[in-house]
């Protein structure tokens, strides 16, 4: 009895012991949060090949899989080794044929838009400037005021040409040497990234199974069960989402360039990148991409904003309650509140990668804080809280209520966070 007292008093040292060195980790890692930001990014630019390496691997790893089954089939398993080569072989090259194509066929296109712009844009602002007079005209304060301001702007523009724009030329051309190294750097570590990309999607059979040892040897086998089944959620939603976004953003692309062609709009491939890109964030992208391509819209001819304006937002809607749902459906399965608070949280701390990023990663977290949560009150007995809460919030049918919460069959379905 003694004995069990005693070991009772050293577990509950050892957790306090535990839990005060985790504050106080926590502590100091919040103090010295930037010199940590900053080991971090430094050790992310060292390793940026293997960081492209690892997501171009990831994103081509179902490719890959899908080809090695085909082959396989078509060779047989005696043939396993070719079939596996052969796979990576062609997903590797249809990766860079697709990135070629696209950079063949959209850039100079979105170039010789830029430079349309950039040509015409003193004839536009002449343009703009002689019917902002017309307006003006009928009122002579009005005018007084505008041809001071016109007048302040041309001084401003004029000061710029004569002290600003030569040394602005000096700095380019004496930058041109790093540049060039920067883009030599890039090129080197797009090829590192696909020499990497080969060794990943070669060995990734591997590497997952080693990872599964780790696993199984530092965690019981009820947690690295869980441990598992979340990681392969995590799989599943990153891949789903970032594939059928993917997907649908090209989609959005496609027919965004087709109606700027029927409408007549000269920098209709600028426009459709920028849209077909900006599409890839959910939520806000349609907004972010919208707001650029009304300006240059507005140079244009301002009717031209306003045809733009209607016809992006039929196209949103049609992407939110038509293509969108057929080609993504309910996959990270977050309410609207959810996904605004992870594109804001993520996005302030990432940026553009973190919007992007953001509400797969955090489908993650709030499925892991959902099972804690019911594990929690199933442990004191409270699990008719969980039934009340899913029969208001969710009403399903009792098997598929069932299966969701059987921690045997694999991770729960998360549900909405409404």
């Amino acid at each position: 009895m003694r004995k069990d007292e005693n070991r009772r008093y050293v577990k509950a040292g050892i957790t306090a012991v535990a839990v005060l060195g985790v504050t106080i980790l926590l502590a100091f890692a919040l103090l010295r949060i930037d010199g940590i930001m900053g080991i971090v990014n430094g050790a992310l630019r060292i390793l940026q090949p293997f960081v492209f390496g690892a997501v171009i691997a990831y994103i081509l790893t179902p490719l890959c899989g899908k080809i090695e089954n085909l082959l396989l089939k078509a060779l047989g398993e005696k043939h396993r080794r070719l079939c596996s080569g052969l796979s990576i072989f062609l997903s590797i090259v249809l990766f860079v044929t697709l990135v070629v194509l696209l950079i063949l066929i959209v850039i100079p296109r979105v170039f010789n838009s830029i430079m349309g712009i950039v040509n015409s844009l003193p004839g536009q602002l002449r343009g703009l400037n002689r019917k902002i007079e017309e307006l003006v005209s009928i009122d002579p304060e009005l005018q007084r005021t505008w041809a001071v301001a016109t007048s302040e702007i041309i001084r401003r523009i004029q000061a710029f040409r004569d002290t600003g724009l030569m040394p602005l030329a000096q700095r380019l051309l004496s930058g041109t040497a790093t540049y060039v190294t920067i883009v030599l750097r890039l090129l080197s570590n797009l090829l590192l990234a696909i020499v990497i990309t080969v060794y990943l999607l070669a060995t990734r059979r591997r590497i997952a199974a080693q990872a599964q040892l780790v696993v199984r040897s530092v965690f019981s086998t009820k947690w690295a069960d869980r441990i598992e089944r979340e990681v392969r959620f995590a799989d599943e939603m990153f891949n789903g989402f970032f594939m059928g976004k993917l997907l649908d953003s090209a989609i959005i692309g496609i027919l965004c360039f087709l109606g700027c062609v029927a409408m007549g709009f000269s920098s209709a491939p600028l426009i459709a990148v920028v849209v077909g890109i900006t599409n890839i964030i959910p939520f806000f992208g349609p907004f972010i991409g919208a707001v650029p391509c009304l300006l240059i819209l507005f140079l244009e001819k301002p009717i031209y904003s306003l045809m733009f304006l209607i016809f992006i937002i039929i196209l949103q809607q049609v992407d939110g309650n038509v293509i969108g749902p057929k080609i993504l459906g309910n996959t990270t399965g977050l309410s609207g509140l959810w996904v605004t608070f992870a594109i804001i949280l993520f996005g302030g701390m990432w940026g553009i990668t973190g919007m992007i990023i953001g509400v797969p990663l955090f489908a993650v977290i709030y499925d892991v804080a959902r099972k804690l949560c019911h594990k929690g009150l199933r442990f004191r007995g409270r699990e008719d809280l969980i039934q009340a809460y899913m029969a208001r919030f969710h009403p399903q049918p009792a098997k598929e209520m069932k299966e969701n919460h059987d921690p045997g069959n694999g991770p729960e379905k998360i549900s909405s966070g409404n």
